[in-house]
């Protein structure tokens, strides 16, 4: 390896005094004035020296190691199949006797929906009307209590009666007083003998009892 260098070193050398004579040469030949021509004859001529560097020799690789035997690999041991233990057979009674039958099914009828009532109609109920008011009002009046009219005493006598499914006084009472007592109570005893009205009725049109407001005025002429 040193050997090797050495001799490159005195290649390069060689090369370069060789190089620098051509240089001294041509700078003299332009001094001394000779012909550019002459000058690249000269320059042609010099051969070209090329310089190989010797490679250096590759190492040997290590030897590769020592084969090792193939060894088989271990055995596939599989796990042992899992051992089915079925269930004893349920044991198997036999009856001597044929089980009950079963009761026969009784069909029974859809209950019958009654039929929804009619609608009803539009109500007759109405009030206690007075029937011929002007008659038996005027009779009352007329019986006017003799006391009463001898001493001159008028009045207004407010009544409140109960009317029946008849149409007839069931009962009489004062609710606004005249002042006079035989005045009041001439005109209860009057209403209960004269008075006459159509009863009330309900929605369905029945009579029914029902109460009535009036008054009687008492007035000498």
């Amino acid at each position: 390896m040193a050997y090797a260098d050495q001799q490159m070193s005195t290649n390069k050398i060689v090369a370069l005094v060789i190089v620098a004579l051509i240089h001294v040469f041509v700078g003299y030949a332009l001094v001394t004035g000779l012909a550019y021509k002459a000058a690249q004859q000269v320059i042609k001529k010099v051969t070209t020296v090329d310089i190989k560097e010797e490679k250096p020799k590759e190492e040997e690789p290590p030897p590769p190691p020592p084969e090792q035997p193939d060894t088989p690999p271990p055995p596939i041991v599989a796990p042992p199949p899992p051992i089915n233990i079925a269930p004893a057979p349920p044991q198997v009674v036999t009856v001597q006797t044929p089980p009950p039958a079963p009761p026969p099914m009784i069909q029974t009828a859809p209950p019958i929906q009654a039929a929804p009532p009619p609608p009803p109609g539009p109500s007759k109920a109405r009030g206690v009307r007075p029937k011929g008011q002007a008659g038996w009002a005027g009779r009352i009046q007329s019986n006017y209590p003799t006391r009463a009219a001898r001493e001159e005493r008028e009045g207004r006598v407010g009544v409140r009666v109960q009317i029946g499914a008849d149409g007839r006084v069931s009962a009489c009472s004062v609710s606004s007083s005249s002042g006079s007592p035989d005045l009041d109570e001439a005109a209860c005893d009057g209403m209960t003998r004269y008075a006459r009205f159509d009863p009330a009725l309900d929605d369905g049109g029945n009579p029914v009892s029902s109460n009535y407001s009036t008054a009687i005025v008492y007035k000498l002429n």
